[in-house]
């Protein structure tokens, strides 16, 4: 098992259906789930595992870019080599990246690595990494705006029963401001003082707006405002957060380290959101070494199945997001007990696609040298 040449990567991509749960009334995402997975072997036999889930279409754009751009510059290299392949692919696509397609295709690549990396070690990544913790506090996600004041509330109050310390409500988009403002309130009446509630405005105001509805959502207790305007309106942003007392979060939409450099350099978010889809598990550790040297936490955006590993290797970890949006795809899926995320000890990643789940998977493309 010692050597880790890479000699084929394979990639296919998959729309799978939702389950049929009432968890997620009003949800506003793709019709399907849209996976891309990429298989990465080695010449021992070593396989890496790297997916992406994407909220919105574009399975076949970064199929191909993979094929076309980033196999070729991988293939032959060692697969150990994490920083000097993530740092090959990125030099290669600065005129074509940057972000987006290309950041995306890299992550998922990096995913892969990583997940070799962990398996020719024999040990899960947050162990590799300088384990910290065993677990992180989660908050229940995914009460969407889309199922009115009385969905939000249903469904906060299944995390709470669940044992969840704190959910996430939606805001704006949908309802007119005097509407979320009572469903806010309503939300608090509901959970009482002992339930943190954290809102997500999903880029949808002005910071004039997110100033003027954050002053009226502080009488109800809010543990933050999460993405109040629009990604690229940094000056927004600092001006948000410069005028409440409550927390303002955000990053979940920027791509790596260097996208984020504004709220770094002006740090008055106290935490960051990174998605591990916009810059892979790499980036996320170097994101959060620079967010714990300004004094602020991270909470990455979603899949706590890979990122339960970052949080749990690190010393500024502050939430994890829960929402099981691919919990029925894998074999052994994150446990979640009293409203905390437990990291596994399988090595790699530890995640696997279960039997059901990989044979929906089409268009299978085999690269090999």
């Amino acid at each position: 098992m010692t050597d880790t040449t890479i000699t084929e990567i394979r990639v296919a991509t998959a729309q799978i259906p939702w389950p049929d749960t009432w968890l997620l009334d009003g949800q506003a995402m793709s019709p399907t789930r849209n996976l891309l997975v990429i298989e990465i072997q080695t010449a021992s036999g070593l396989v890496g595992m790297g997916y992406l889930h994407l909220l919105t279409p574009a399975l076949r754009t970064l199929q191909a870019c993979i094929a076309e751009i980033m196999a070729p510059r991988i293939l032959g290299k060692d697969a150990t080599a994490v920083e000097a392949i993530g740092y090959d692919l990125w030099r290669a696509t600065l005129t074509s990246g940057r972000g987006g397609i290309t950041t995306m295709a890299i992550s998922a690549i990096d995913i892969a690595l990583w997940d070799i990396v962990g398996k020719r070690a024999g040990l899960p990544l947050h162990r590799l990494w300088g384990h910290f913790r065993d677990q992180v506090p989660a908050y229940g996600s995914g009460c969407f705006r889309g199922s009115g004041g009385d969905g939000m509330i249903k469904k906060a109050r299944y995390y709470a029963d669940q044992g969840f310390s704190a959910i996430k409500m939606q805001v704006a988009h949908v309802h007119d401001l005097v509407t979320d403002l009572d469903n806010v309130r309503r939300m608090r009446e509901a959970l009482g003082p002992g339930i943190d509630i954290m809102i997500d405005v999903n880029q949808g105001w002005s910071a004039d707006t997110a100033i003027l509805m954050g002053r009226k959502f502080e009488q109800h207790d809010v543990y933050w405002l999460e993405e109040p305007v629009i990604a690229d309106d940094f000056a927004g942003y600092i001006r948000v957060a410069d005028k409440l007392d409550m927390r303002v979060v955000g990053g979940e939409t920027h791509f790596t380290r260097y996208d984020m450099r504004p709220f770094l350099e002006h740090p008055g978010l106290p935490i960051l959101q990174p998605d591990p889809m916009r810059g892979g598990l790499t980036e996320m550790r170097k994101l959060a070494t620079l967010a714990d040297t300004c004094g602020m936490t991270i909470a990455p955006h979603l899949f706590p199945e890979l990122v339960i590993h970052v949080l749990c290797s690190i010393p500024n970890a502050s939430w994890i997001e829960h929402m099981g949006l691919l919990d029925d795809l894998w074999v052994e899926p994150v446990p979640v007990d009293a409203g905390k995320i437990t990291a596994p000890e399988r090595p790699g990643h530890g995640l696997a696609f279960t039997p059901a789940a990989l044979a929906q998977f089409r268009g299978w493309e085999t690269l090999v040298p």
